[in-house]
């Protein structure tokens, strides 16, 4: 095995991280944080809570973005440092350290240029994901939760917050359907290339001659609505209803009709929320998701416009787009990048960070 060339691999993260910076443009970030800064610390601030809500939080972003690019700086700066006092060190130990503090900064750099592409209008926000068992039927209903499992998975370990919305169980195994908010810069640009039906072929657990199942899971992700997209909903086009929570929950969660299911009438589009307690507090919350799935209903009507226009005939988010294979080979393979690994057990466990990379990269120059 060749030898590595430190100094040209650390150029070339450097090189990379300019650019990165220049695109970010790291000046103009900071005299945001300033202006939001003096902002947030006006006396009068929480006279209006939404107002300062949406302050606060866009400070807390920007300090994290502005935090993130200064502390890669910092480490892309050491690094030849690490490496000279790595040297004199006569076991070696020093020159693997620094080698893994390389790899490291290569692949927080790595990641960070793939942010750069998230340009879109609603790239940067929140993200509502809502996992549906397709068909199948009970593989359909254990495919959807292992699904769910993936991505809570993959957001433990980036440190995601997660706010499961609702989970409607399926009688036998599995789940009909769960919503949950994922709260992290661009979690929406991110994760919306993971939107579309995933397949899965396996051994059925759930058959007692032990034969070959395919069953579908549909994942939909919507960015959160915020408080300048105006999406007004007429209170008269939406049925209200009130049930008991299912499924596990403390003392208290399912022995009172607090959670809340909406029907928006001229679209079908029906949401529902269980997490809170209170019945008021869950229709805030599915109104919130409500307002969301149709500003991306907005979104997808107005961007079908635009490829009529352009005679774009690409095929539908919606349509298939991963293909996970347990029997008889292991294989999962995204069908729009063909991007794949046979490693489906760390798929699984969340590490799909190489299939987001690629779809969104796919979607950048597609």
């Amino acid at each position: 095995m060749a030898a590595r060339e430190y100094q040209l691999e650390i150029n070339e993260i450097d090189a990379t991280l300019v650019s990165i910076e220049k695109v970010l443009d790291l000046p103009k970030l900071r005299k945001q944080a300033a202006e939001l800064e003096e902002e947030a610390g006006l006396p009068n601030l929480w006279d209006h809570p939404e107002s300062a809500q949406k302050t606060t939080s866009r400070l807390s972003r920007l300090q994290s973005e502005i935090a993130k690019l200064s502390g890669l700086r910092q480490r892309v700066e050491d690094l030849p440092i690490l490496f000279e006092l790595a040297a004199s060190e006569p076991d070696g130990s020093g020159i693997r350290d620094a080698e893994k503090e390389l790899d490291a900064v290569k692949k927080s750099i790595g990641e960070l240029e793939v942010q750069t592409l998230l340009n879109g209008e609603y790239d940067d926000r929140d993200a509502l994901i809502t996992i549906r068992s397709e068909a199948g039927g009970v593989e359909a209903a254990d495919w959807a939760e292992m699904i769910m499992r993936m991505y809570l998975r993959y957001c433990e370990r980036h440190n995601f917050k997660v706010d499961i919305l609702e989970t409607s169980y399926a009688e036998e195994a599995g789940i009909k359907s769960t919503t949950f908010r994922v709260s992290e810069p661009y979690a929406y640009g991110t994760l919306s290339v993971e939107q579309g039906t995933h397949r899965l072929v396996r051994i059925s657990p759930f058959d007692s001659q032990s034969r070959r199942h395919t069953s579908f899971a549909g994942v939909e992700v919507v960015p959160v609505v915020d408080q300048s997209d105006h999406v007004d909903i007429d209170e008269k086009e939406v049925r209200v209803d009130v049930y008991r929570s299912s499924g596990p929950g403390g003392q208290g969660v399912n022995t009172t009709d607090s959670a809340v299911r909406l029907t928006h009438i001229p679209t079908g589009i029906v949401v529902s929320c269980q997490n809170e307690r209170s019945q008021i507090q869950n229709k805030a919350t599915a109104m919130a998701v409500l307002q969301s799935k149709l500003l991306e209903r907005r979104r997808q009507e107005e961007q079908a416009k635009i490829n009529a226009l352009k005679g774009d005939n690409s095929g539908s988010w919606g349509n298939q787009m991963r293909s996970y294979v347990l029997a008889p080979y292991q294989m999962v393979k995204d069908l729009r990048t063909d991007y794949e690994t046979g490693n489906t057990s760390a798929v699984l466990n969340g590490e799909i960070d190489e299939f987001i990379e690629a779809g969104i990269r796919w979607r950048r120059s597609s």
